[in-house]
């Protein structure tokens, strides 16, 4: 059995308790996967911040922030194996597939987000925890950005956000169906994935207003560009335009379904199983 290691910033909350019952809970994917690990008899130990000696078989690199301080990268290296160490930079800018310039030839519709994931709301939250506890913030200068801007054409798109390194401009090209949007989301650790479409009546399709899902097989395209992002473990967003896949959102840290249905349960056993290949791959 493999001792597993999960690497988190000093100031993440990976776990807690919450409840009547004070349950242990999380918001991260990651938490179930692991559950199911110990369940098989490997041992887990959450990491917060790189101060402890690095005693264990393999690790997982687990920030939930956009780009990972280069000091915990240093620190994963030190492991046998670590998940992810390939994906320290997950910026819109770097991963997204429609990403476009001011000076670009699009007619369609475009979308301002922020290129931070989760609209850089956790590292406005790691800086608020060390404001408190007397610390330096550690991402210093993020600027709130919290929602989605959807113009008419590239020339709507004031000339301020272009000059603003944390913001994005993207083609919106959602999939369109006969009762909504489509996009498709694909979870993968090791050699284990789940990939769905999901339909909504929303353009901006989210898990939580999904109508119907089908799963779908993943595009050749987009397993090279996990490869050439660097990732073992997390979630791929993406649609299918004009034939060819194109990725949205990359993320190394994917959320927890709070109630777990069969469909996400069995997911996870799946996750698990993948997980356990790369500890097969390194011992």
């Amino acid at each position: 059995m493999a001792r597993i290691a999960v690497i988190t910033h000093e100031l993440d909350r990976f776990q807690g308790r919450r409840g009547l019952l004070m349950r242990r809970d999380s918001p991260y994917m990651l938490f179930d996967v692991l559950e199911e690990l110990k369940r098989r008899g490997h041992s887990v130990q959450i990491l917060k911040g790189i101060s402890a000696k690095p005693a264990a078989d393999i690790a997982v690199l687990h920030l939930d922030v956009t780009v990972t301080p280069p000091d915990y990268a240093d620190y994963a290296r030190r492991f046998p194996f670590c998940l992810n160490l390939g994906a320290t930079d997950i910026s819109k800018r770097r991963v997204s597939g429609a990403a476009i310039g001011r000076g670009d030839r699009w007619a369609g519709k475009v979308i301002v987000k922020s290129s931070l994931n989760h609209w850089g709301t956790p590292e406005q939250q790691l800086n608020q925890r060390a404001r408190r506890a007397g610390k330096p913030e550690p991402f210093p200068g993020v600027q709130p950005f919290d929602k989605y801007e959807v113009h008419a054409s590239l020339a709507d798109v004031p000339a301020e956000v272009f000059e603003r390194q944390d913001l994005v401009v993207e083609k919106f090209i959602p999939e369109p169906e006969p009762d909504g949007f489509a996009a498709r989301f694909w979870l993968f650790c090791g050699e284990r994935e789940r990939c769905t479409r999901h339909v909504s009546p929303q353009s901006l399709v989210k898990g939580d207003d999904t109508i119907r899902r089908e799963p779908v097989p993943v595009p050749d395209e987009l397993r090279a560009l996990r490869r050439k992002l660097g990732f073992d473990y997390g979630k791929f967003d993406f649609v299918m335009h004009e034939g060819r896949a194109v990725l949205l959102d990359a993320n190394k840290t994917p959320g927890r379904a709070r109630n777990l249905s069969s469909f996400i349960a069995a997911g996870n056993a799946n996750l698990a199983d993948g997980f356990e290949g790369l500890i097969r791959q390194v011992s």
